[in-house]
Formats: structure tokens, sequence, C-alpha cells
């Protein structure tokens, strides 16, 4: 078996920042083990499959562990397309396990329309204000993660969480988020329960991120950066049952895999 391989860095302008993702359009059926065992081989936090005979149906694996949703890899993935499989389109439709991920050709970079999610507030604070080793303003609950508001950009940045408590919790990961200073909000994501201890830019998490801003700061269109080291830079709309969110993305890598 041949299959080629895009590694794409994805919520940026140049290579090297934002997330890297694996990218792999295939027209016949793979194994979800062979998926699972490149997706570790590749070891990104994330690698996209994409059926070409199954209406491109897309699947997300971690090193680790098959996720149900990934913006940035869905963001690498219509890169891939747009500038590798079929330069005349300006839209493709991804069919994901939570339903169609749609993706636009815009002047901003690619717009993904992702399903919303809503936070649901969750009670107990100490114990997450002990994990990130400061004091959680908010915290609350998404379809994925759990998300935890506090007091300032600074913060966000220069948190040292504890990995081995935040990976006890029961979800995916855990989204750590603020107001921003030339943003309208910052964010830091952690999931070691995954395989990944810092995703450096999560675009699924905007879904629940942007929902909650949004309410807060009485606006639906907004600019938002995650503080990883690598870092990155979204666009988001809110609107009734999704959420849109815009990156760019660069080439780093295309190849072959031989099995």
């Amino acid at each position: 078996m041949n299959l080629e391989v895009f590694f794409i860095d994805s919520f940026t302008n140049k290579v090297f920042g934002g997330n890297p993702a694996g990218v792999i359009f295939h027209p016949n059926p793979i194994d979800e083990t062979i998926m699972q065992a490149i997706a570790a081989e590749n070891n990104l936090s994330e690698t996209a499959f994409i059926n070409t005979k199954d209406d491109n149906q897309i699947r997300f694996f971690t090193p680790e562990l098959e996720v149900d949703l990934c913006g940035h890899a869905t963001l690498a993935s219509a890169f891939v397309f747009f500038n590798f499989i079929d330069k005349s389109q300006d839209q493709i439709t991804f069919s994901s396990k939570r339903g169609d991920l749609i993706a636009d050709k815009t002047e901003e970079g690619i717009k993904l329309t992702l399903p919303k999610d809503s936070p649901k507030p969750v009670a107990e604070i100490d114990l997450f204000s002990t994990m990130l080793g400061c004091k959680a303003q908010k915290v609350y609950r998404g379809i994925d993660d759990f998300m935890v508001v506090v007091e300032s950009e600074t913060e966000v940045k220069d948190m040292e969480p504890d990995f081995n408590e935040i990976g006890k919790l029961d979800s995916r990961g855990l989204i750590v988020t603020a107001d921003g200073l030339d943003v309208d909000f910052v964010s830091r994501w952690f999931g070691p329960q995954t395989g990944v201890n810092e995703d450096p830019v999560t675009g699924s998490a905007h879904t629940l991120l942007a929902p909650y801003w949004s309410k807060k700061l009485g606006k639906n269109m907004m600019n938002a950066k995650q503080l990883s080291k690598r870092g990155g830079f979204l666009i988001c709309e809110v609107k009734d049952e999704v959420v849109e969110i815009t990156g760019q993305a660069k080439l780093y890598l295309r190849g072959s895999i031989e099995l």
C-alpha cells in the first residue's frame, strides 16, 4: 500500500508555527488499526484520514486514540484539498462523527463551519485551581473539554499546570482562557489523557470558547490567540447552530508512506 501524506501547519501564516497535522486522502478503506499506527508513527497531535470514496469521511487520530472532532486537522485537510487535490473548488464538505464539517476558501484563509458547543457551569472550582496553580474564576464543561476562566492573559501564558492531575479528568482535555490584551480572548489547551500534554492550536476548543466569549463580550465576531510555544491566530464567528473559525495554513512536508 502506498499512501501520500502531507504535514500541514494550521492556524498560522508561516512554517514552524501553528499546529501541525498529518493529512492522508485515500480512495480505499484503511483498517483503523493501521490508521492508529500511522498516527503514532507521525507523532503529531492529530493525523486526519479522508476516504474519498465515502463522502470524504474524515477520521482523526492522536498518537494514542481516535477523537470525534479536530479543528486544526480539518483545516489542514481542506488546505490539502484546495491546493493539491482539486484547485478548482472553493468548498469541501467532510463527513465526520460530529456531522458535516464544511470548509470554504476565503480571502482571509480557510473558513471552517463546525458544530457549536454550549458551556455548562461546573460547581467544583478548587480542584481546577489546584491542578493549574492559579485561581480559577469559573469552570464550565462542554462536549469534549472542561474550560477554566482565569483572571488575565498573563496567567494563561505563564501557567505551569499539573499534567498528571489533568490526565485524571473524565474529558478529552482542559481549556484555560482569559480576556486578551490585543485580541478578544486567549487560551491554552491541555490533554495528557489523549497523549498530548499541550496542543499548539486547538480549533475544536473554540467551538466552546467562542460561544462563551460571544455572550460575555456581546459580539459575534472575535479574534483569538492560543498562547502555546508555537502560537496560533483564529477568527471566530458565532451563529445560531455553528461556529465559523477562519485560519491560514502552510505546507511543511509532502511524501509517501510505504506499507
